[in-house]
């Protein structure tokens, strides 16, 4: 479900002022107080947030990815997953990188971003993931700035590549894309690597597309709405502790039964200008959101 989103275009200069400016926006934010401690707790403190809203609002995002914090919450998410500017970070599937133009710049002085391209179980990706992905390569090279300290690897087959992933990571985090991962036969091993990676303590975050409950496997597949025990199910079964449940990502007028499953509604539209207002209307998907923790022991 993510979406391409083109770089916004500034002449040199003003792009470098603005860069520039937002440099000292972050580094003033850093200097707000210190990053709550890396433990989880009971209820997730905000870490730092002066620095995440600078991230929010920083240049690098575009005017489009703005438009959808209205139904993503960018800000309450990451909260809820306890994210902190000196951890390491382990995003799957980045997309477009949506989440990558907010986590970049968060954790760039202090922490470590981390970002795992999703192989199929065929392997080799298709020719419009490999498009993607090139577009993402120019995200990330065209400003350094930002983007300089993300290190870029891949996922397959429930292993990582092209980074350390051996209990170093301080969170986990994936987006909309488990899904995906039902489809190919891939979520146990998923999560089980996801679980290797983490350190003791640390947390896996999710947010996915929310099934109406007693949903079959083939209508997940065919949907892309995943039920919530389900993927409680598995995540338990992977070895991680439920820690929390958010509503905040919720979409109560949402009711799941549309011809093309969930890329009816926004942003993908697939069925063209067919019920496009009233799918407007309706906003993007009702979604889980959950924080899992490895445990210490």
């Amino acid at each position: 479900m993510a979406v391409m989103n083109a770089q916004p275009h500034f002449p040199h200069r003003a792009l470098h002022a603005t860069l520039a400016a937002f440099a000292a926006a972050l580094l003033l934010a850093a200097c707000a107080g210190p990053a709550a401690p890396d433990t989880p707790s009971a209820s997730a403190a905000p870490a730092n947030p002066a620095l995440l809203d600078a991230a929010i609002s920083g240049p690098q995002r575009t005017d489009k990815a703005r438009e959808r914090d209205l139904y993503r919450h960018p800000k309450e998410t990451l909260q809820f997953f306890e994210l902190a500017p000196s951890q390491s970070v382990l995003e799957i599937a980045p997309g477009g990188g949506w989440y990558t133009e907010i986590l970049a710049p968060y954790l760039h002085d202090h922490g470590k971003l981390y970002e795992a391209q999703y192989d199929g179980p065929q392997g080799a990706p298709s020719a419009e993931a490999q498009a993607g992905r090139a577009a993402f390569a120019r995200k990330l090279a065209a400003t350094r700035a930002v983007y300089g300290n993300v290190v870029v690897g891949t996922l397959h087959a429930g292993q990582f590549s092209g980074f350390p992933a051996d209990a170093s990571v301080d969170r986990v985090l994936t987006f909309r894309n488990i899904h995906n991962w039902i489809k190919d036969g891939q979520i146990d091993a998923n999560l089980r690597a996801f679980y290797a990676a983490l350190k003791p303590g640390g947390i896996l975050g999710v947010e996915e597309h929310r099934a109406a409950p007693g949903t079959s496997l083939q209508q997940i597949i065919d949907s892309g709405y995943v039920t919530q025990d389900f993927v409680i199910a598995h995540a338990r079964a992977a070895g991680f502790e439920l820690l929390g449940e958010s509503e905040v990502n919720s979409n109560p007028r949402d009711t799941k039964n549309y011809p093309k499953g969930v890329w009816s509604l926004p942003p993908t539209y697939e069925g063209g200008d067919v019920d496009r207002a009233i799918y407007a209307a309706i906003g993007e998907s009702d979604r889980m959101t959950l924080r899992f923790v490895k445990p210490l022991h």
